[in-house]
């Protein structure tokens, strides 16, 4: 069975309350995990993580590495 991940960043409502708009079908039954991310690090981490990827992106090195 094939599952797809959704990530929302959200705040916590009054009541401990979370609201998220969901791109499924009503009835459909989900599991959530809930991560704390003290202002908003995991945000900045995925940014960073992001902005780095295109050193990767290297033809040459893919060639020596891909035949390694």
């Amino acid at each position: 069975m094939q599952q797809t991940a959704l990530k929302h960043d959200t705040e916590v409502k009054d009541g401990g309350r979370l609201e998220l708009d969901l791109p499924l079908e009503p009835g459909v039954h989900v599991t959530v995990f809930v991560i704390e991310s003290p202002n908003g690090a995991s945000h900045d981490l995925l940014s960073a993580s992001q902005s780095s990827l295109e050193f990767w992106n290297h033809p040459l090195d893919d060639e020596d590495w891909n035949d390694a």
